[in-house]
């Protein structure tokens, strides 16, 4: 019954927030609607939604100022169209939920040169996209997936070349021959700052070893921080590379996987007997 309270409460709680978030309401606003104090009702939110009220708000704001800014309006039309009192917030809140600027993010990927190709790994098809820096992309796809198609809708505005680039081909060795290339393969990474601790940490996990999400959520100094550890690697744009298959639930359960839990396991075990005794890649 308890429950069943709780998602009342945090129901209307999201609607008045989607229904409002025009005005910012603060927490005691949001409170006043579901009759709580503020911090009984911050303690409920939390817990169901995973993230904290302004948290939820802030996600909102974006998604909306993402569609005004995808539909050609300027930086400061967006932030006031959605309750912001100007740029500066706009841009704080652009790198915090979606680690680039209004610009970059309006821009989506103008004057940029992406190649792209789609290799064979043990663990299925792999699209890898790479920029003039590193590899900003690499996931697992099925057979039907269209690479151009799942590219464009991510960078609809940059130049797109089928061939693959240096770094993808470095890839493209390493799973023939699984040997660490002599030169580093280079990550063109964006994300929160959050988001980019995450990645790094999930970098320094030695090949076949096993690490739970309260392990990563410490490396970063966020003991506290398990589920927007698991929400970050649930992100994670570059399959394999940044190894977030290596992290399990603390109980020894293999957990989920954004490209599927059999090849989570799939993985695991081929690293298990391939990589015990050779270094990461």
């Amino acid at each position: 019954m308890e429950n069943n309270h709780h998602f009342d409460i945090v129901k209307k709680a999201i609607h008045y927030i989607t229904s409002n978030y025009r005005n910012q309401p603060n927490l005691d606003d949001i409170a006043a609607t579901v009759h709580l104090s503020k911090f009984h009702f911050q303690r409920v939110f939390q817990d169901w939604a995973g993230v904290s009220p302004k948290q939820f708000l802030q996600f909102i704001t974006t998604e909306q100022a993402k569609e005004s800014l995808s539909k050609g309006r300027s930086t400061l039309e967006t932030a006031y169209k959605v309750g912001l009192s100007g740029n500066g917030r706009l841009y704080d809140l652009f790198i915090k939920i979606e680690g680039c600027t209004p610009g970059e993010f309006q821009k989506r990927g103008k004057g940029i040169i992406i190649q792209y190709d789609v290799i064979a790994s043990p663990f299925g098809n792999v699209l890898i996209a790479e920029t003039t820096i590193g590899i900003c992309k690499l996931v697992f796809i099925e057979e039907t997936t269209n690479p151009l198609a799942t590219l464009k809708s991510e960078y609809p505005e940059a130049d797109l070349i089928c061939q693959l680039g240096i770094h993808g081909a470095k890839v493209k060795q390493y799973f023939a021959n699984w040997d660490i290339p002599l030169e580093a393969i280079v990550l063109d990474l964006k994300g929160t700052s959050f988001q980019l601790n995450v990645w790094k940490a999930l970098l320094t996990i030695p090949s076949s070893q096993l690490l739970a999400y309260n392990d990563v959520a410490s490396y970063i100094n966020k003991p506290t921080a398990q589920r927007a550890v698991g929400t970050a690697i649930g992100k994670n744009p570059i399959a394999y590379l940044i190894p977030c298959h290596r992290v399990i639930k603390q109980t020894g359960h293999l957990g989920n996987y954004r490209w599927g839990s059999d090849r989570k396991t799939a993985i695991i075990g081929y690293e298990g007997i391939k990589l015990s005794d050779k270094p990461s890649a």
